[in-house]
Formats: C-alpha cells, structure tokens, sequence
C-alpha cells in the first residue's frame, strides 16, 4: 500500500499580477470553487451540492462530483466528497477512499499570500517503492502545480469579470 502525499504551493499575486487578490477574494474564490467545481478543475464535468451545514469550527458541504472519465483513469467517475470550509484560509475534501485535498490560504515571510495545495491520495493495490508509485506520484505532482495555478488564474478572471 501507498499513500502519495504532496504539496505545492505558489504566490496568488506575484509581480505583474492583475488585478491583485485579496484575502476575501480568494476566500470568496475557494468557496465558489467547492460549489461550482467544474469552473475551476477541468476534469470536473458536473457538480452538485447535496447539503451544507454550519458546525462549530465552519461549513460542512456534502457534493456530488462527477469526472471525466478518463482523467480519473477509471469508470467510478462519481465521487460523494465531503468538504470542510475554515474561514478564510482552509477547504478540506474528504473523499469517501480516505484520500484527502486541503487547499490553504498563507502568507510567506515578507506577508504575501500564497495558495498551497496539499494532497493524501490513497493505493492500497500499489506497493509504496514500486515504478507505479514514482509514476503516480509524478502525475500527482504535475497535477497539483496545474491545480494551484490554475485556481489562481480562475480566481483572478472571476474577480476582472465582476463575479467575485
């Protein structure tokens, strides 16, 4: 068994960005990007929010995912996830194999924020020195730049075309 954990992470405003993005913009952002996911991860086709609950500690969504299926690489392209909102720095997904994405809101040494993406993705079929997991986890890694960067990009459009 394997479990592939990694992290990526990179600056929401760096030189040259516009417009730049506030805290509550990309609050705002991470949290359209639980209910509406297919507007930020492509292979995402569908996205249905099945309940949404206040809890002591922040929001609980229950959603309906449904993949492309071969981006997923198999035919159970419809994930039940459950998601943890953490104003305004953290979204924890939960999927239903124990896998698990966090997305999170920080600041680095000289205040500038940055969006890191931390991924706990479970093989249980796949033994953890093989060449399958190196493979996944190269795949995983390509996957989580493009995630993050591409939330960025998403977040920032959202904000230029007036919807966040």
């Amino acid at each position: 068994m394997v479990n592939i954990n990694l992290a990526y992470s990179a600056p929401i405003n760096p030189s040259g960005a516009s417009p730049i993005l506030s805290e509550a913009q990309i609050w705002n952002g991470l949290r359209r990007k639980v209910r509406k996911a297919h507007e930020f991860v492509a292979p995402i086709l569908e996205c249905e929010v099945l309940s949404e609950e206040d809890t002591e500690s922040g929001t609980k969504v229950t959603r309906q995912v449904a993949f492309d299926k071969e981006a997923r690489g198999s035919n159970d392209n419809v994930v039940k996830e459950v998601v943890y909102e953490f104003a305004p720095t953290r979204v924890d997904f939960h999927q239903p194999d124990g896998s698990k994405v966090f997305n999170i809101v920080s600041v680095d040494q000289e205040g500038d924020l940055m969006m890191t993406y931390a991924f706990e993705w479970r093989y249980p079929e796949v033994e953890a020195e093989g060449e399958q997991a190196k493979e996944l986890r190269d795949k995983y890694f390509k996957m989580a730049k493009g995630a993050v960067e591409g939330t960025i990009a998403t977040i920032r459009k959202l904000v230029k075309e007036g919807e966040l």
